[in-house]
């Protein structure tokens, strides 16, 4: 009867802390629907099926929950944000966004009137939003080329090369081709992931792209955070940008193609790398303007400021 009575009050322990109806969200961006509650991965009856966005899945979720999105073979082109308790988990039951192989995309189309001649087969472009931008051909980060701010013109450019100069995009096109006959996007969106007052939260298995400034952004006070097998690339300022009390691990991600730096690491924070790579391809692999960040290396952790 004692083993009993203190097993019940194991149990009600247990509830107490355990995330009440913690589930799974499925998001689908070609068949989904934002009319629908998400539950199941295919389109049902009763609009149970996935939902479109993964906006609509996190005003959905619940702390503890986990997101799951469909590889459709298009990007989804959103900003999201997690913020506070909502969005945040516990260290036995994390709150997951699950990519699956995805990409979210921050870019959009360039006009195909948007672009004037420059000289030649130079044409040029100015984006709305100034700023850091990337330019992307076929939804790919296109070869750039980098240009002396101090200089009157851009540099010389080689076809499909481009480069940022006095607010302005310049693309070389190929012999006989204009601007119109590429599919080119450019840096739209701000930030991919932006994580404020979270914690215990994973990232895992997602491409992101396409941002004026950062891919992924623990902006403040994001604890426990970690970020899995990403693939950050193609973003304005940063790959990823850690600071503000942030505690993020970073675990066989590849971070390149990013314009000012593939990690961005701010004051107090403290980023774990663990089988991560940092392409130097096109800014520094880690620009360090405060905060801790420790490599894994044979099993122990190395401090570097």
């Amino acid at each position: 009867m004692r083993l009993s009575c203190r097993f019940m009050v194991f149990v009600g322990l247990v509830l107490a802390v355990c995330p009440a109806g913690a589930r799974e969200i499925f998001v689908d961006n070609v068949t989904g629907d934002d009319a629908s509650t998400g539950v199941h991965p295919r389109n049902m009856p009763g609009q149970t099926g996935p939902v479109r966005t993964l906006a609509k899945a996190l005003r959905l979720a619940g702390q503890g929950d986990r997101i799951v999105l469909r590889a459709t073979g298009q990007p989804y082109r959103e900003s999201i944000s997690l913020l506070g308790s909502r969005h945040s988990g516990h260290s036995f039951a994390p709150f997951v966004i699950e990519g699956d192989g995805a990409t979210l995309d921050g870019s959009v189309p360039v006009p195909a009137d948007g672009w004037e001649n420059y000289d030649g087969a130079v044409f040029r472009f100015r984006p709305r939003r100034l700023g850091p931008q990337q330019l992307f051909l076929d939804d790919r980060p296109a070869n750039r080329v980098i240009a002396d701010r101090a200089a009157g013109g851009p540099p010389e450019l080689e076809p499909l090369q481009w480069c940022r100069h006095g607010g302005h995009i310049y693309f070389c096109v190929e012999l006989t081709k204009l601007p119109g006959d590429y599919p080119l996007s450019h840096a739209y969106h701000r930030v991919g992931i932006t994580l404020v007052h979270v914690e215990y939260v994973i990232i895992r298995n997602l491409t992101v792209q396409g941002f004026q400034l950062d891919g992924i952004n623990a902006h403040n006070d994001a604890r426990r955070i970690s970020i899995v097998g990403v693939t950050c690339r193609g973003n304005g300022r940063s790959g990823i940008a850690v600071g503000g009390a942030s505690l993020v691990d970073i675990d066989s991600c590849l971070l390149g193609n990013n314009g000012r730096a593939q990690l961005l690491t701010l004051p107090y924070s403290e980023t774990h790398l663990r089988k991560t790579e940092l392409l130097s391809n096109t800014a520094p692999g880690w620009v360090n303007r405060g905060g801790r960040v420790y490599k894994a290396e044979s099993g122990k952790q190395k401090a570097e400021e």
